[in-house]
């Protein structure tokens, strides 16, 4: 289990004229975010990204409890536990759960006190039994104490456990079942037109403790007799096959099903589990592995489930087959729960889901959704080896179960769909994404348990450091041990611990057994040594090349623009470097210090003899060139751009970008490299080029600056080739697509902006196939440029287009899918009536669900021609929407009207907004940044003339939004748009 959604890393100062500006307006809106609270548009999502979905989040609130540790005194070694969830079919609520808990522990000290995990539960009874083997005995219960707090239960005995007996602890409690999505819970749901409830768990990190007394922490492993009672209309299931179903009455003479299942596997808490539903399910059995999937009736019937069916056997083959260890279970169950907090939960033996993580359409011709699928259920079977089989001993390690499952997620999902391109997706999904998130997160992938107790609550380590990162440093090290070693190494590694705990020193150790056995591979320290440089230091380097002397300098990748960030740190990293000379293939080299001088790689004077480091990504790093080696690698991709691979080129033009953002190098430089991308025919690349370009969130304010035509003219004439490649599928046969991931991931992005750019053909395009849809409402637009087809369908047509809009919108047909692209398309208007009448229907109760009406307006104020007019709607209307949706509406709106902030009226006038809808008695907060607006205005007044111009239009490309918004700025207040800078990259 864990979590993609990482949040939002703002918050640098730089030194120049547009990061100050940055600074200011930035600063203003972190003190926003910190006054209202996050964000709750929902906007409608992308085409399916496994980068977001194929590691799920984790659960909701309530956030995962205190970290306090348990005692040693006592070792609990099995779990007799009986569940008893009072849920009858149609009853109203509120309900609760019941239950008995008999734990047979160990002694190994001494002690008149028993200290267990409890939170939430109300006891019913507590006594001790033993020392075993008689039962007779008892150890008398002076009294139980609850420590909420610390989310633990305190057993005091008028008597001594013994070290070396055991015991028996027999507990009764009694909890709420309720919709929380955490520990037992409820949810409810639609099967066939009928209203059904469904009892699940999520344990993963602390929640156990929320449903039954234990020793809540992961190396406290035991096993376990679960029993469930519950109505008999339902099915039960738990980790193990059920052996038993009988029958009860309770004390008011009504019948109970119980159903009893057979001894688990010695296993942590977090991972048992537990379902009581009324689903059917299909199955198949791989290799005596009994699978089944249970979902809702009519998704069964449909068919839904039998894509996921049909991959979760072989992606098992494959794990049993690579790490050369059986899956130790008879059966496997896997639940689609409507609705759950993650993308899924690998408890053992019975693996939830979020009900869409599982299901397929059949009708669907198109690959990305498989892939997210197969992406996904790859993740939580990995854990079946790495966590389930092999458990970390703290969460501090807790990148030993995701890094490696993540690791394994791509490679099992690239088993069972070959199409997808393993280096092209693992690079665009996992290691790009966390480079740009690791240089702003202060904590390393390994951190100390100390620093875990005081600093960070569990919840906040199921995040992309743990995930991506762990993944990423995963990959790098069977990159350099050779993937045949590696696996070897993993293979000793779960052998060693199975049915127990490691921490990551015991990965390392048997790593270092597999390299002492063979003499290959040489490394240049110990395996501890490499490894732990990129474990326990936060951050990553970046490797700076001088091809003229040879020499390779490696730093901390900072942000050279913010001077707190550039303090000086004696990080240093044991970096495996691979590189290719003129696109020939060289032996790894190793950087075990600040700085090291390579002979060969120093360069001759022809412009055709050039060095590409870290090739295809095989190393955590970013790359800096010096000028000379730039200039030819930009020669190259002009003339010849196959002859570096193609995660090469996107890695060399990404982190060129990225260094150009953090103050590396001047953005003439990346300029510089795109100036071959009419030659570029992978969309993933592009898709990184036009995020840099054209970030989302600021299309609707570039377009209002002189810029415009200066990137219009420079991307289109680069864009025209690829746009005209997949154009011609769109017109002709677009099910030639079918298997393209890339195209159903990205070719939204590259069409949006094409349109967004003015080119007539995406334009004339949106609007013929907007209106042969108006002609037949049963047409179906390409589902990969829909959102764009129905956006500038509206945008360039009039009230009937926008009417036509509203009609499919309230369509009792359209599946939601359709609604969130239908209601992110009727803000595209671009007359004003519409817009205004747009957000009048946002008011009712009857028109939208309460959730659409902040997603309206949010839709409406970032449109070029509707921030005005949102802006003035969202005050007008304050009273009632602010008891609608609290302050955190007014914060989403202020952070979008950031965006549009240019004279001092405005920047007065948001300033008197906020505050006055601001709560007295937390105007403070606005005080402490009332130097940040006064500073923002006075840049934006006083910076814009003489040498300090050339320096923001030369800084128009960086990549973050405020950076942008300053540069652009420029032009609108009367800046010179054809400076020389600008217009010699615009060729």
């Amino acid at each position: 289990m864990g979590a993609r959604g990482a949040g939002l890393y703002v918050g640098r100062r730089a030194a120049t004229l547009g990061a100050a500006l940055l600074l200011a307006l930035l600063a203003a809106l972190l003190a926003l975010a910190a006054l209202y609270g996050r964000c709750r548009q929902e906007e409608a999502p992308p085409p399916p990204s496994p980068a977001a979905t194929g590691t799920p989040a984790p659960p909701p609130a309530p956030t995962a409890g205190p970290v306090r540790r348990l005692p040693r005194h006592l070792l609990p070694l099995h779990y007799e536990l009986e569940l008893w969830p009072r849920v009858r079919p149609g009853q109203a609520g509120p309900f609760s759960f019941r239950g008995q808990v008999n734990i047979t522990v160990l002694c190994r000290q001494d002690t008149d006190a028993v200290v267990l995990h409890s939170a939430g539960l109300r006891s019913r009874g507590a006594a001790v039994r033993g020392p075993l083997p008689g039962l007779g005995a008892a150890v008398e219960v002076a009294g139980l104490r609850q420590e909420e707090e610390d989310e633990v239960a305190v057993l005091e005995l008028r008597g001594r456990l013994r070290a070396g007996s055991r015991y028996v602890l027999q507990l009764g409690f009694q909890g709420l079942l309720e919709e929380d999505l955490v520990g037992l819970f409820l949810t409810r749901y639609t099967d066939q037109g009928r209203s059904s409830m469904l009892i699940a768990s999520q344990m993963e990190p602390t929640y156990a403790r929320r449903v039954y007394p234990c020793f809540d922490e992961p190396a406290m492993k035991a096993t376990f007799n679960i029993r469930i009672v519950h109505d008999p209309s339902y099915v039960a299931l738990s980790n193990m096959p059920a052996i038993d179903v009988s029958e009860m009455k309770d004390e008011n003479g009504s019948l109970w099903t119980v159903t009893t299942f057979n001894t688990s596997l010695k296993m942590s808490t977090y991972l048992t589990a537990f379902v009581v539903c009324d689903f059917d399910y299909v199955t198949r059995t791989e290799r005596g592995n009994k699978i089944r999937i249970w979902a809702r009736k009519e998704a069964i019937g449909n068919g839904y489930l039998d894509y996921a069916l049909s991959i979760i056997g072989p992606i098992f083959s494959f794990l049993e087959d690579v790490l050369n260890i059986s899956y130790p279970l008879p059966k496997t169950d896997l639940v689609a729960v409507p609705e759950f907090g993650a993308g899924g939960m690998e408890n053992w033996g019975l693996v939830t889901f979020q009900e869409s993580s599982l299901m397929y359409v059949p009708s669907d011709k198109f690959t990305s959704r498989k892939a997210m699928i197969a992406l996904i259920v790859s993740h939580e079977l990995g854990h079946q080896w790495f966590g389930n089989l092999v458990t970390m001993n703290w969460w501090n390690d807790l990148w030993l179960n995701e890094g490696l499952a993540s690791y394994f997620e791509y490679l099992g999902a690239t088993f069972v769909d070959p199409k997808l391109s393993l280096d092209k997706i693992f690079y665009d999904h996992v290691v790009q994404p966390v480079l740009r998130e690791d240089s702003e997160i202060v904590r390393s992938l390994s951190e100390s348990e100390d620093k875990i107790k005081g600093s960070f609550s569990l919840t906040s380590l199921f995040d992309s450091i743990t995930y991506n990162k762990g993944a990423s440093i995963t990959w790098m090290l069977s990159g350099f041990l050779t993937e045949k070693l590696f696996i070897r190494a993993l293979t000793s590694y779960l052998k060693e611990f199975s049915f127990s705990n490691a921490n990551q020193d015991d990965l390392w150790t048997h790593i270092q057994m597999v390299i002492d056995a063979q003499d290959k591979v040489q490394l240049p320290a110990s395996v501890k040594q490499i490894m732990d440089s990129w474990t326990c230091q936060n951050g990553f380097p970046v490797l700076t090349l001088n091809i003229t002397t040879g020499t390779i300098r490696q730093e901390q990748f900072l942000n050279k623009n913010n001077r707190r960030s550039t303090d000086a740190n004696n990080n240093t990293w044991i970096i495996p470097i691979s590189w290719m000379r003129n696109g020939s293939s060289q032996p790894l080299m190793w950087l075990d210090k600040s700085s090291k001088v390579f002979p060969e790689m120093q360069v001759l004077e022809s412009e055709y003899d050039w060095i590409l480091l870290n090739v295809n990504l095989s190393g955590y790093y970013r790359v800096n060139y010096d000028q000379l080696n730039l200039k030819r690698l930009a020669y190259l991709l002009e003339n010849d751009p196959k002859a570096i691979p193609a995660v090469s080129r996107f890695q060399l033009i990404d982190d060129v970008f990225v260094l150009a953002k953090f103050g590396y190098v001047q953005i003439e430089t990346a300029l510089e490299l795109t100036k071959y991308l009419a030659r570029e025919d992978e969309l993933f690349i592009w898709n990184m080029v036009l995020l840099n370009l054209v970030p989302k969130n600021l299309e609707s304010t570039l377009k209002n600056y002189e810029v415009y035509p200066l990137l219009k003219k420079y991307l289109l004439k680069r864009m025209l080739p690829i746009y005209h490649y997949y154009a011609g599928f769109i017109h002709k046969n677009i099910d030639a697509l079918e298997d393209d991931y890339f195209a159903q991931a990205y070719l939204e992005k590259l069409f949006a902006t094409a349109c967004w750019l003015g080119l007539q053909d995406c334009l004339d395009l949106s609007s013929e196939l907007y209106a042969k849809w108006m002609d037949n409402p049963d047409y179906k637009i390409p589902f990969l440029i829909r959102g764009t087809v129905c956006c500038y369908g509206v945008a360039l047509g009039s009230a009937k287009e926008w009417n036509f809009a509203w009609e499919m919108y309230t369509h009792t047909d359209s599946t939601e899918d359709d609604k969130d692209i239908l209601l992110s398309a009727m803000s595209c208007a671009k007359e004003s009536w519409l817009l205004y009448r747009y957000l009048q229907y946002g008011l009712s109760d009857t028109l939208f669900s309460s959730n659409c009406t902040s997603t309206v307006i949010l839709n409406v104020v970032a449109k070029d021609i509707g921030h005005r007019m949102a802006w003035e709607f969202v005050t007008e209307n304050w009273p009632l929407l602010s008891e609608r949706y609290g302050q955190e509406l007014l914060h989403d709106v202020l952070k979008v009207m950031g965006r549009f902030v240019n004279t001092d009226l405005q920047i007065q006038e948001v300033w008197r907004v906020a505050t006055g809808k601001c709560s007295k008695g937390r105007r403070g907060a606005w005080e402490e940044s009332r130097t940040s607006w006064e500073s923002y205005f006075i840049a934006k007044r006083v910076g814009m003339k003489g040498s300090s111009l050339k320096m923001s239009m030369r800084t128009w490309m960086g990549l973050q939004e405020m950076n942008f918004n300053s540069t652009y700025e420029v032009c609108a207040m009367g800046g010179n748009c054809e400076d020389a800078h600008v217009q010699d990259n615009f060729q």
